[in-house]
């Protein structure tokens, strides 16, 4: 068994715009040989595991469902940890309504206990307008994640914390954001893999998500350059990753020692 778990980001670490990231299918054959534990994390909440396993098989990377951690199963279980049973008015789609309905929440447009805002493809004005007055007739606001936009092939769609800030100029609200940064995502991760923070490293491509987050929970952090972040812009940052390097392959064949002597930092 592995001395390492690993926490990695899957769009721009493992695949960028549905396609695999070179040696992202060597990086987790040589975790399931050594037996390492590891957790595929995501901010988005549209998909369930299910479809987020169907969607990476089509890249080529074959990742169990129980492998794959969401911000709309972080949000459930976070429910559930607050207020086992309670109810909420869902902005969202199957990844987020299906957490939800596990983790034994009722949804509805009733007095809920919560507003719970996520990603989803189509946001609806009339489901925006209810929720602010939801949140002024005394629901807690709860927001998946802060991600102000997302990608798309068209360019940059709107996300969860444009749509979140809308409804706090609304109501005068803050969201409660479970997803990264909050370290709370990488708590719930380690705590369904039954793992230690100062055993784990976080694989992030975003420097004020992945690594912000790993560092407050406690992880070594590791930098790639496949996706967001560049080596430019993480160097204005207050707070630096463990580790830099080009792309994930980079940690093939160092998997259970990616901080020694031949680590490669870009």
């Amino acid at each position: 068994m592995s001395r390492w778990t690993y926490l990695t980001d899957m769009d721009g670490v493992l695949v960028h715009e549905e396609h695999l990231v070179p040696g992202a299918d060597e990086f987790l054959a040589e975790l399931r040989a050594n037996d390492t534990p590891f957790l595929v994390l995501t901010n988005n909440s549209i998909y369930t595991p299910r479809d987020l396993r169907a969607r990476l098989l089509r890249t080529g990377l074959d990742v169990p469902e129980e492998r794959i951690w969401t911000s709309a199963l972080a949000t459930a279980k976070f429910l559930d940890s607050q207020r086992p049973g309670g109810s909420a008015f869902v902005i969202g789609e199957a990844g987020l309504t299906t957490a939800l309905h596990e983790a034994g929440y009722v949804l509805t447009d009733r007095d809920p206990d919560y507003v719970v805002l996520g990603e989803t493809r189509t946001y609806s004005f009339t489901a925006i307008t209810r929720a602010i007055r939801l949140i002024e007739a005394g629901a807690k606001f709860i927001a998946t994640n802060p991600d102000a936009t997302g990608p798309s092939l068209e360019g940059s769609l709107p996300a969860t914390g444009s749509i979140a800030a809308l409804i706090e100029r609304a109501t005068g609200r803050q969201p409660y954001f479970v997803g990264k940064p909050n370290p709370l995502m990488m708590r719930s991760a380690l705590r369904s893999l039954g793992a230690h923070s100062e055993g784990t490293i976080m694989i992030g491509d975003r420097m004020d998500t992945d690594v912000h987050s790993g560092i407050e929970a406690g992880l070594q952090t590791v930098l790639v350059l496949t996706g967001i972040s560049t080596k430019e812009s993480a160097e204005r940052y207050p707070y630096r990753p463990t580790l830099v390097i080009d792309s994930i392959a980079d940690l093939v064949g160092r998997t259970q020692d990616p901080f020694g002597d031949g680590a490669v930092q870009s």
